[in-house]
């Protein structure tokens, strides 16, 4: 992927609000809905999503700023690390090593170690019970080395993608790939596991994966649990006269009548046109914006100054 400052059109000294910003001009302008006669919108969008999931985030963004994670979230290799790859006394690969009653024995050698001085030393003698710090802490046992660690990953997603469910392939820091099935109606910060996808441990048994998933902004919709939240703008007539108007939802467009007399900041619920969740729907609430003409009209000037001095009325009255 291209460099995410680039795709986001900000420099790299930019701040959290300005890439915010940013990321909200472009999402509303490539947002496949208003681009299908473009067969590369998704693709964009797509693009712009995985931007800002990267510098949107203030530990991925500094990780990236330092490189130690590549444009895709990937983490690099640095050279200097020579040894990484090799075992014991500088051979390729890795070491096998066995689990007995004399702790941890390199396999094929006279010797053996206990893991227990190991983590002795690290944390001064609380694994084994003895050393300065005995009886202090965590005492680890034999169960607790036979597990892998559970890997925590972090994804986000599109508010259309939340409300459908969707499949995703994410890559983890350890480098591997796993497939990641998100439901419909999943919510913002939702914790996803899945059970034995992690690393394997010394008694063979994998850790999990712990995907943290959340919702990138929407150019339109304000999402508040289950339920969403537009803005809708109306003209001066409509708000006067009344009409049907045409409101945005994540299943297509629905009209909506507006009474006569509509002030601008009154809200209309679309019943069941919200998140999906256990038991139906969350619903979608719209909120007036009465918007004038862009330009200067002197009819309507001379209208209002009639409107004024003939038919005044006070709306800050206490």
């Amino acid at each position: 992927m291209r460099d995410p400052y680039d795709v986001l059109g900000v420099q790299k000294q930019a701040s959290a609000d300005e890439i915010k910003k940013a990321y909200r001009r472009l999402a509303k302008k490539l947002h496949p809905d208003a681009n299908k006669k473009d067969p590369k919108a998704a693709q964009r969008f797509a693009e712009l999503n995985g931007a800002y999931e990267l510098v949107g985030d203030d530990e991925k963004r500094k990780a990236f700023d330092r490189g130690e994670i590549d444009a895709e979230g990937k983490p690099r290799f640095h050279p200097g690390f020579e040894g990484a790859g090799r075992g014991f006394g500088g051979r390729e690969g890795f070491e096998t090593f066995n689990w007995g009653p004399e702790g941890i024995r390199r396999a094929g050698s006279r010797g053996g170690f206990k893991i227990e001085d190991i983590l002795g030393d690290m944390f001064g003698g609380v694994a084994g019970g003895a050393g300065p710090r005995a009886g202090a802490g965590h005492r680890f046992e034999a169960d607790d080395l036979g597990r892998g660690q559970d890997v925590s990953a972090a994804l986000t997603i599109g508010l259309e993608e939340a409300a459908k469910g969707v499949s995703r392939r994410l890559r983890l820091a350890t480098g591997r790939d796993v497939d990641v099935k998100i439901p419909a109606g999943l919510t913002d910060g939702q914790q996803i596991r899945l059970k034995g996808q992690g690393p394997p441990g010394p008694g063979g048994v994998s850790g999990d994966v712990l995907i943290t998933v959340s919702i990138a902004p929407h150019p339109v919709f304000r999402l508040e649990g289950s339920n969403l939240r537009l803005d809708l703008a109306i003209t001066l007539y409509e708000a006067v006269l009344g009409g049907k108007v045409r409101v945005p939802t994540l299943h297509g467009a629905v009209e909506l009548a507006i009474p006569p007399g509509t002030s601008s900041g009154r809200i209309f619920r679309l019943k069941g046109k919200g998140m999906p969740q256990k038991h139906g729907h969350g619903d979608l609430f719209a909120t007036t914006r009465i918007v004038l003409p862009e330009r200067p009209d002197p009819e309507l000037d001379e209208l209002m100054r009639r409107w004024r001095d003939s038919k005044p009325y006070d709306v800050r009255e206490t």
